[in-house]
């Protein structure tokens, strides 16, 4: 949804109600994740995708006749044999979308969420996708760290989902909850999906040398916050990295511990060790690996590793903690210059956010897109009952 926050933000505050589709639940190879959206305004502009094109044209008539009726419908579009190549998805994925008619009528919160997701406030908007009771659908609630805002429809409803959404927001999940009518947690009968709106996930790229620049470009463009951090002022220049969000004169150890203390780095950092030399790498790694990160990675050759780890266990550190560390650092992909070892480094931290093997998709027969294993129940969890609703009435 963030992707389309700013236009939607604009159009209602502009006094138009606007037709919104969300993807809510996704399976097997779903070409966009939970939480795409795709919006229609009151000019017909369409902004956003839910699907890269497979079902845009049936989402765009379905979303305009939401704005016209004021009813939210909940679609799922997925592959048959009639509308493989019309209105299905062509890549045998299954996705549920949420359509509703939103306005400041209908969401007066909605730019409040706007404001906090500019000033990198956690945010999560929960809408209600599936109730017994009409009257409850695209019913929201707006949960922050200190309390939330809006009504689900009850007070038991509002603090039981708010209670549950403040883990996810930590984690910035977007995923579905099951409740019973009123928020009973034991029950089903109540659907919402919760989108979350956390701050970028950090990336800290430590040795100003010319792969730092390579990866800081790769970390910008997955969309972390990136800090470069050296010790060596020559070295560690803003105009050396100019895509770095910063670039940070200290000891690489010293930064990290005190980004630590201050609470500024939570498990979807990723630290990339490129100084290869033990003064400061070892320092480091000690901190990043006693902490709870997504990735730590350090690059060096085999003779550098294997003289990096002799020193660790010196330092003390565990097995379960040396196990963490990814080095040397990146996917085997044959890379040689610093731009070709960046995607390499990228590529690690991708497969292991997801679950992939770094293998040829050609020379394997398993599924293209991965979920992460938090949310591999939730995903096949009615696979065995799937019944494909057409994509048109």
């Amino acid at each position: 949804m963030r992707e389309v926050l700013k236009d939607l933000i604009d159009a209602v505050e502009a006094g138009h109600t606007v037709g919104l589709g969300t993807v809510v639940r996704t399976f097997r190879s779903a070409p966009r994740p939970a939480g795409a959206s795709m919006m229609v305004d009151a000019d017909g502009r369409a902004v956003g995708s839910v699907s890269g094109g497979c079902v845009e044209g049936a989402l765009y008539e379905l979303a305009t006749g939401v704005i016209e009726s004021g009813t939210p419908k909940l679609q799922r579009y997925g592959i048959t044999d009639n509308d493989a190549f019309e209105v299905g998805l062509t890549c045998g994925g299954i996705i549920d979308v949420f359509v509703e008619a939103v306005s400041l009528k209908t969401f007066p919160e909605l730019p409040g969420v706007g404001a906090d997701v500019d000033a990198d406030v956690p945010v999560a908007l929960v809408s209600v996708i599936e109730h017994p009771n009409p009257a409850w659908l695209g019913r929201h609630l707006v949960v922050r760290p200190d309390g939330f805002e809006g009504s689900l429809g009850s007070d038991r409803a509002n603090h039981a989902v708010s209670d549950d959404v403040m883990g996810l927001l930590a984690a910035g999940r977007n995923t579905t909850l099951m409740y019973g009518p009123d928020g009973e947690r034991r029950g089903d009968g109540m659907r919402v999906f919760v989108a979350s709106f956390a701050p970028q996930p950090r990336m800290l790229v430590f040795g100003a040398i010319d792969f730092a620049a390579a990866v800081a470009k790769q970390g910008s463009f997955l969309g972390y916050r990136v800090t470069v951090c050296d010790a060596r002022a020559v070295f560690a220049t803003k105009a050396r990295f100019p895509v770095a969000d910063e670039v940070v004169v200290e000891w690489p150890h010293r930064y990290l511990q005190g980004q630590i203390d201050a609470e500024l780095i939570d498990p979807r950092t990723v630290i990339c060790v490129l100084t290869h030399d033990p003064k400061f790498d070892v320092p480091l790694l000690e901190v990043a690996l006693r902490h709870e990160v997504a990735y730590v990675g350090a690059m060096g050759s085999r003779k550098t590793h294997d003289d990096r780890m002799d020193r660790l266990r010196e330092a003390g550190l565990s097995a379960a903690e040396l196990d963490k560390l990814s080095s040397p650092i990146g996917l085997d992909l044959g890379s040689r210059t610093p731009e070709e070892t960046a995607v390499s480094i990228a590529a690690e931290i991708i497969s292991l956010r997801w679950g992939g093997k770094g293998g040829r998709l050609s020379h394997m027969d398993v599924r293209i897109h991965h979920v992460p294993l938090a949310d591999a129940d939730h995903e096949g969890a009615e696979r065995p009952n799937l019944q494909l609703e057409p994509a048109e009435e």
